[in-house]
């Protein structure tokens, strides 16, 4: 059995997600042969994290203002389509997407079940006051049967709403995460979305 201090720590880190038991058993025993200046640069980044990042409150995305900014640098940028906005569960799904250099239009981050449906209705309250005019949503989900689902559940909350609602189009692998896919995959089903 470890010591309380170690087993502590194991089960902080076992909170993150997709890290089990044995994953955090590693993190700890890597921090502990690892130099005392760079926990110290780890506790800071992670204070710092807390202090400087802020939550978008139109797209929910993360973002370290540096000036005043209230929004982040995506519902911002004037070069976006807002007329387009794409559905993802996760920021990573975002960054995943981004990197196709494809998508040139708005982003929602529906988040964790928990508070996905708050999130839902507050998009939908923004699209029936026209703000912005938003003509397609696009459900960016991964191809697992959780993605499905809340694509099914989306689409019937969508329904009051005058805009196209699309998925993004096959290519991508029954079970697959979008963070996991690659450019070209990613890029196609963008194109393919139906």
């Amino acid at each position: 059995m470890f010591s309380p201090s170690i087993q502590k720590l194991i089960e902080l880190f076992s909170k993150f997600p997709t890290i089990g038991h044995r994953s955090a058993s590693r993190f700890v025993f890597y921090l502990i042969e690892t130099p005392q200046e760079k926990i110290e640069e780890l506790i800071k980044s992670i204070s710092v994290l807390k202090e400087k990042i802020k939550v978008c409150p139109l797209c929910f995305s993360s973002f370290e203002p540096e000036r005043e900014e209230k929004i982040c640098g995506f519902c911002a940028d004037e070069s976006r389509d807002k007329s387009v906005v794409c559905l993802v569960e996760k920021e990573v799904d975002l960054e995943a997407i981004e990197k196709t250099k494809q998508y040139k239009g708005l982003y929602f981050i529906l988040g964790k079940k928990e508070i996905m449906e708050q999130r839902v209705e507050i998009l939908i309250e923004r699209i029936k006051k026209n703000e912005p005019k938003i003509k397609e949503i696009i459900l960016a989900l991964n191809s697992t049967a959780g993605g499905e689902n809340t694509s099914l559940w989306l689409q019937r909350k969508f329904k009051i709403l005058t805009c196209n609602i699309v998925q993004l189009g096959r290519g991508l692998p029954v079970n697959g995460e979008l963070e996991y896919a690659d450019e070209e995959t990613l890029s196609a089903a963008l194109e393919g979305r139906k």
